[in-house]
């Protein structure tokens, strides 16, 4: 049983109290018992005896934190209102805690009221409490020994407030575990107030905290004299139910036969029991705090009615799994007696139906047994929670089908070639295609790729395949070409298909551009030319206009190295000479990209600097400048460094450059300060930054990768990474970053959890290529690939060429030979591309509880000195029993289980 804080349902009062209180529980809990006015004692007015709600507790509103189990324990007649109240908030006394307790254990009826209880002279309680508490002694709920030593010099002991060890001591008893607290009195609860923490409440306290009904206070403190409040409280009594056998009369719990307006139909021990609803029930699911809806209740799935006179007043699902079992097999013919035949395998077999069976097609459409055709392959399904075993459901999973029919497209499956039609009668039908599908609109013949969601169309079907598809409307569709010309008025595209026809659209009035590298691009950034125009792909719209231009490809050549002979900023003609010293005349315009030794570089100022003999990369368009960069570094692999003669040789492309120094220039290594050229090395890939007049040797940068794993994104582009558990942080604002496909991505995009590749230039980041993690086990493994199996449960075969790491108990070894079959692993690019596995730790433990607040669970001790019990978890850590995905909050108590870690951290979690 798991208790979590959900600090976000509601004031930071109630926040502040639950967080004092005895138990950090996700959800608080139900009210306490009531109480006759009584002030003749010196004893305030308490809760009015009666009768269990038929409505909300004007207190409690719908979506209060404690909600679902206050009105669970209402309705089971455990606790009783005052007047419409609950007062939730309230700390509880000890006789309102004693009298709650009797209720739980459903022993009322051993009450004895007939006379005065004798009570000790000292456990002054209210009339109305008197049999409970007396019968509490009875029952050893509470010890007349320890209670004779309580101070009542300034308040009775039943209006005392019930302290955080007293109740402690008060729940595990009525759960009937009193002999295992004791068991447990000579071990430390490990609190850090654990001496003030009497003796005898010791092992009380550990048994709670390993049941994980009771948890610290900030600072690693019990508090063992801080009150509970009621909410508190009841949600363990509520909670409780779990760890008990106990009914109660009007709580039943069964599965579910029938469904329909204003009626619940369960099965309850054999018996069908109906429970009428209306739109006031409220409804609630076992691993949820906030209510649910009518339509959470399935067929045969497990669920809890409190109520009475056949009303359900509260509706639980306890078991959200459809208890059924399917048979599949081949429809053979209707029989007499309400039974089909099918055949199972190469076995004749027949089942029953009776007139609550659905008839389903494939398509999950209803139908009549009548419309299954022979051979069609069916499923059968049962339930299995009765001797019956009743036939609930026919399902047809393939059948012929021959038809036209006129509908809408609703969805497209290019990878398992599906389609998707709503057809004139609502209904969703799903039909396979092959490559002999003929899709047409106005005789053009068109592609499934033209096909969109919300298309109307005819179609055609024969032998269950489609074999038309004809669009009554025009649809978005792309097409691909050379741009030659925008209209004057920006108001045509002129382009050359792909196949070399020209073709003229119109434009609507502001369509999208994009060019990769160039934000808001619009229609003065395309290059238009008959021969080397840019490449596009243009969208257009159902009127066969185009809405969106995206540049694929540009015909531009380079021209690297050459030399500015001059320049004119009134015409802005720029004349070069290549390396070959032959001129080169271009026109620099505003669309010309700009680079030089700047972050926001303008016109203006590389006007500046475009005197003669300065050093240039251009690409161009016949004689216009797409892009001129002043050469103002080089990257290349270091090939010499010579500090003799003062000059470092690189390697650069094919050719080979040589740059001098005057003084020693900045050597720049991420991660590495006071870095010198003894630092630099042979075959070093380097940036080298250029002075001002291009002709000395200014900074080198190393430029290296690391592997980061991303812990959160700051302000301004900054991110917090971490690596081998070193924190550290740096700006992005100026990389390029790429997802896990390769795609390009913002800052935004990334995520704490994210596995990064850093390219840094010297100190900065030049580059961030998202890693895709892998998770899963390892199947089967041989000298060049391995299957795994992921979390979601598919499974892949890949094939590992190349360099391969196994990190596996502290060791890097290079053989896939070097996993075997059942390993856990995490599959990732290491920053020298190599395939990296990285074995998970295994451990086997016993479950004791889940800290919801710390992320974390905590594992039972093997010894008194074990400190090595509390895991951080994973942040989509993978919690499953066999096949059957669970939730960590599922987890109970000495669950065994198998915990699969990565730096101490767990990502998976096997229930055994």
């Amino acid at each position: 049983m798991t208790f979590k804080y959900n600090h976000t349902s509601h004031s930071k009062k109630v926040v502040s109290a639950v967080l004092a209180g005895m138990m950090a529980l996700s959800a608080g809990g139900a009210a306490m018992a009531a109480e006759s006015t009584e002030t003749g004692q010196g004893q305030t007015a308490a809760i009015t005896n009666t009768a269990a709600p038929t409505g909300l507790f004007s207190d409690i509103k719908v979506g209060y934190w404690a909600e679902k189990h206050v009105y669970k324990l209402a309705y089971q007649g455990i606790l009783l209102g005052n007047n419409g109240l609950f007062r939730p908030g309230d700390a509880v006394t000890q006789q309102e805690a004693v009298t709650m307790a009797i209720r739980f254990m459903n022993q009322e009826g051993q009450l004895n009221t007939n006379t005065a209880a004798a009570l000790p002279t000292n456990m002054e309680v209210g009339n109305y409490f008197k049999p409970y508490v007396a019968l509490a002694l009875q029952l050893g709920l509470i010890d007349k020994t320890e209670e004779s030593t309580v101070d009542v010099s300034k308040t009775s002991w039943g209006q005392k407030p019930a302290s955080r060890e007293w109740i402690t001591k008060l729940l595990i008893r009525s759960l009937d575990k009193d002999a295992e607290a004791k068991a447990q009195n000579n071990q430390s609860t490990g609190f850090a107030d654990n001496a003030s923490i009497s003796e005898s409440g010791k092992g009380y306290v550990n048994l709670a905290v390993s049941l994980d009904l009771a948890k610290g206070v900030e600072g690693n403190k019990f508090n063992p004299t801080g009150s509970v409040t009621r909410a508190q409280l009841a949600t363990f009594f509520s909670r409780g139910e779990s760890l008990t056998d106990t009914t109660y009369p009007n709580t039943s719990t069964g599965y579910v036969t029938g469904l329909k307006d204003g009626q619940i139909t369960l099965v309850v021990d054999g018996k069908a029991v109906n429970f009428a609803v209306n739109s006031s029930t409220p409804y609630f699911t076992k691993d949820s705090e906030t209510r649910a809806s009518a339509t959470d209740v399935k067929l045969y799935t497990k669920v809890m009615v409190v109520g009475s006179a056949g009303g359900a007043s509260y509706v639980e699902v306890v078991d959200a799994t459809p208890q059924v079992e399917s048979v599949e097999g081949t429809f053979a013919r209707s029989l007499s007696g309400n039974k089909i035949g099918i055949f199972v395998g190469e076995n004749y077999e027949t089942y029953s139906y009776d007139e609550a069976t659905a008839f389903i097609d494939q398509n999950g459409n209803a139908i009549k047994l009548s419309d299954i055709t022979a051979d069609s392959i069916i499923e059968v399904q049962r339930e299995t929670f009765s001797a019956d075993k009743k036939t609930v459901a026919i399902r047809v999973k393939s059948g012929i089908v021959n038809k036209s029919d006129n509908g809408v497209i609703a969805e497209v499956s290019t990878s398992g070639k599906t389609i998707k039609l709503v057809n004139t009668a609502g209904a969703t039908e799903q039909f396979a295609y092959n490559d002999n599908l003929l899709i047409t609109y106005q005789n053009r013949i068109m592609s499934v790729a033209d096909l969109k969601a919300g298309s109307a169309v005819k179609y055609t079907v024969k032998d269950s395949v489609l074999q038309t598809i004809t669009l009554s409307q025009g649809v978005e569709q792309s097409v691909r070409g050379t741009l030659v010309e925008i209209g004057g008025n920006q108001s045509t595209l002129t382009f050359k298909r792909e196949g070399g026809s020209l073709e003229a659209k119109l434009l609507i009035e502001k369509p999208e551009v994009i060019i990769n590298g160039i934000q808001d691009a619009t229609l003065n950034d395309l290059i238009t030319d008959a021969t080397n125009g840019d490449q596009v792909e243009l969208s257009l719209n159902a009127d066969d206009q185009v809405t969106r231009i995206q540049v694929i490809g540009r015909q531009m050549e380079p021209m690297n190295g050459v030399t500015v002979v001059s320049y004119n900023s009134k015409t802005k003609v720029l004349t070069v000479l290549d390396n070959n010293k032959k001129p080169f005349v271009f026109t620099l315009d505003e669309k010309t990209k700009l680079d030089y030794n700047t972050t926001k570089p303008t016109l203006a100022g590389l006007e500046s600097i475009l005197n003669d003999g300065r050093k240039l990369d251009l690409t161009y368009v016949g004689t216009r400048a797409l892009s001129v960069k002043v050469i103002y570094k080089y990257e290349g692999t270091i090939s010499n460094i010579d500090t003799s003669g003062r000059k470092i040789s690189l390697l650069s492309g094919n050719q080979t450059i040589t740059v001098p120094y005057t003084t020693l220039p900045t050597v720049e290594i991420y991660n590495k300060s006071g870095a010198s050229l003894g630092d630099l090395k042979i075959g070093d890939k380097v940036t080298v930054t250029l002075g001002a007049n291009q002709d000395v040797v200014q900074k080198v940068a190393l430029n290296t990768v690391a592997q980061f794993e991303v812990v959160a994104l700051e302000a301004n582009s900054r991110i917090r990474v971490k690596s081998d558990l070193l924190t550290s942080q740096f700006y992005v604002d100026q990389a390029v970053l790429t997802g896990e496909s390769g795609q390009t991505i913002t800052p935004s995009q990334l995520t704490a959890g994210n596995l990064i590749n850093v390219t840094f230039e010297g100190a900065t980041p030049k580059a961030v290529q998202v890693v895709k993690r892998t998770l899963a086990e390892v199947t089967a493994v041989d000298a060049s690939s391995v299957t795994l199996k992921q979390f979601n449960g598919q499974t892949e075969t890949v094939p590992v060429s190349g360099s391969v790491k196994v990190v596996k108990s502290g060791s890097t070894l290079t053989s896939l030979t070097s996993l075997t079959v059942g390993d856990r692993v995490e599959m990732t690019k290491d920053t020298d591309n190599s395939t990296r596995f990285r074995v998970l730790t295994v451990m086997s433990k016993q479950f004791w509880s889940y800290d919801g607040v710390g992320n974390q669970i905590l594992v039972k001790r093997e010894t008194t000195a074990d400190t090595n019990y509390r895991f951080a978890l994973g942040s989509s850590v993978f919690v499953h029993q066999g096949d059957n995905t669970l939730s960590v909050q599922s987890l109970r108590d000495n669950d065994n289980i198998v915990l699969y870690l990565l730096n101490n951290v767990i990502l998976e979690i096997q229930k055994q």
